[in-house]
């Protein structure tokens, strides 16, 4: 049994290297995600005393202040080689998200260049399609979000949806 299984959570993983923003970001909205059943966890290759630094540091100054989510400590930098995201010669990681269902199933990977943060909405909007998914067994197409029409996955019932959509 995996920890997530025991726990029975659905856990987004984020490494993270400098950028307070996406932490903060994650944090804000921890209660979105705690309300689907959904917990936030942050991942950075510096020590538990810089992330303590770091949050003893007002936002307005830069740092990240209270933390609604854990922020793991990978100072071997195992985590982030396991799950393909260290970049060994500058001793960072890359912007993985992972989001692992409540029985340890990976359902979904994004990595981005350091440049470029990633999106809470579209995260929770993964994570509460991929539940939707797994207890109505229907597909949710591009841009779903709750409450918005999905495909039976049928060829029949699947017209249904497509019957819906303007031509072009």
């Amino acid at each position: 049994m995996t920890p997530i299984e025991r726990f029975n959570v659905t856990a987004v993983l984020f490494f993270t290297f400098v950028c307070p923003t996406e932490i903060i970001a994650f944090s804000d909205r921890a209660e979105e995600f705690r309300a689907i059943n959904c917990e936030v966890i942050a991942c950075s290759v510096d020590s538990h005393f810089c992330h303590l630094a770091w949050t003893s540091q007002p936002r307005k100054k830069g740092g990240l202040g209270q933390m609604d989510i854990p922020i793991l400590s990978d100072i071997t930098k195992q985590i982030s080689k396991d799950y393909g995201v260290l970049l060994e010669e500058q001793g960072i990681s890359l912007r993985g998200l992972f989001i692992i269902d409540d029985k340890g199933i990976l359902r979904q990977i994004t990595v981005n260049d350091l440049p470029v943060g990633r999106s809470v909405d579209e995260t929770l909007r993964l994570v509460q399609a991929f539940q939707f998914t797994d207890k109505h067994g229907e597909v949710c197409p591009a841009g779903w979000k709750p409450g918005c029409d999905t495909i039976k996955p049928d060829v029949d019932k699947g017209m249904g949806y497509f019957s819906k959509q303007p031509d072009k």
